[in-house]
């Protein structure tokens, strides 16, 4: 039984468990069943700036020589962000059309809700930049530590050889956090299973009915996006849209049932190798890609920070809705390329704008099915923008 049927067994039996318990049995379904839920939050939280930290460090140093990093690097950087920040504002589009969380009512008494006053822009600009990166990371200030880490990461090409042992001290420190947090998955079903039951308990069959809303959101926003943004950009490259996704859809495929762009990476490789683009700009620009560029996972948190808002009658202004998109296109770069990686970059953006992360429970049952179409089109965005870096440097595309 693979780890997604878990998790949609564990959602099955905490829903089952909460209609039975009812809302007599919340004391005890607070007592003792949420605590599953909590300890397997704060699993997740516990990983999350060394998971970041290192994967950026280790994302950088793949850009190998410095003056290369500054021109290809260059491109590849702000195309992925550029992307990443359009998917996330298609993700608040749906979010705000289909509207998931309207109607619930999920306050609790004694519950914080209330979202934290955005903060102004200038006053933004100036906190991403720490004056002390260990208290950034204490503090989870993910903002100052993808600073930091983007710096370091250069700071380890530059110096070249004599920061070699430090760069595989990252690479290996990277691959210890990914095996960390296979073991913490693993334990998802439970935590899903802690998490779903009060929830059901308190709220009833009624608080199910959503769940549908938001994986037409998530389906419909990745779709657009790979249509219209990047079949926009390769028409603008001179690059015929249909004919280059068509020779990336093995990998788009294969990233739909995988759910790991990682994984995918030989079979982007090869699809690039076809389309007789070279091996100094793919090998370079795809790897960092796995790491980087989430456009379907930022698409998904644009849609699921909505219905957490929604669910718990937040009403979000301009200033925070642009905290997601920031948040959200900073964050999405950390997120590893592995299945479920996204749901832990959620909660990231959940804690940005204050949110319960309580609400993303009800989105981990599902998970397997949203990731599918997001990990699809951050693969799909891996190889449009490789095309495109390679188109620049003046290669000529057999599409």
């Amino acid at each position: 039984m693979g780890l997604s049927t878990k998790i949609l067994g564990g959602l099955l039996v905490g829903v089952a468990t909460g209609l039975v318990l009812g809302a007599d049995g919340l004391a005890f379904a607070n007592t003792w069943i949420a605590p599953l839920g909590t300890i397997f939050m704060n699993l997740i939280k516990m990983m999350i700036v060394p998971l970041v930290f290192s994967s950026l460090v280790v994302g950088v140093c793949g850009l190998g020589d410095v003056n290369k990093m500054g021109r290809i690097g260059g491109k590849t950087i702000i195309l992925y962000m550029g992307t990443t920040f359009v998917a996330i504002a298609i993700g608040i589009f749906f979010g705000l059309i289909f509207q998931p969380g309207v109607g619930l009512d999920m306050s609790t008494e004694g519950l914080k809700v209330a979202a934290k006053q955005a903060p102004s822009l200038g006053k933004v600009l100036m906190d991403v930049f720490p004056d002390n990166p260990l208290v950034s990371m204490t503090k989870a200030n993910m903002l100052q530590i993808i600073v930091f880490s983007l710096a370091l990461g250069a700071g380890i090409v530059a110096a070249g050889e004599k920061a070699e042992a430090v760069h595989k001290f990252f690479d290996g420190f990277a691959e210890a956090c990914y095996k960390i947090i296979g073991g913490i998955m693993s334990l998802a079903p439970i935590g899903v299973f802690g998490l779903i039951t009060p929830v059901i308990a308190k709220n009833g069959p009624a608080v199910l009915m959503p769940l549908i809303k938001i994986v037409l959101a998530v389906y419909l926003a990745c779709a657009v996006h790979a249509i219209v943004v990047y079949g926009g950009m390769l028409t603008v490259a001179g690059l015929n849209p249909i004919k280059y996704l068509k020779n990336v859809l093995p990998a788009s495929l294969l990233a739909f049932t995988s759910c790991s762009s990682g994984g995918t990476l030989p079979v982007t490789l090869e699809c690039c190798r076809k389309m007789n683009i070279s091996k100094a700009v793919s090998s370079f620009v795809l790897p960092l890609g796995a790491t980087i560029n989430m456009d379907g996972t930022a698409a998904y948190q644009g849609v699921c920070a909505l219905f957490v808002a929604q669910i718990y009658g937040i009403d979000l202004s301009m200033s925070q809705y642009a905290v997601i998109i920031i948040t959200g296109t900073l964050a999405s770069i950390g997120t590893a390329g592995v299945p479920g990686a996204g749901f832990i970059m959620l909660t990231l953006v959940l804690t940005a704008l204050g949110l319960p992360l309580e609400g993303s429970a009800l989105v981990a049952g599902i998970d397997r099915i949203l990731d599918m179409p997001r990990t699809s089109v951050n693969v799909t965005g891996d190889a449009v923008v490789t095309g495109l870096v390679a188109k620049s440097e003046g290669e000529t595309l057999e599409v």
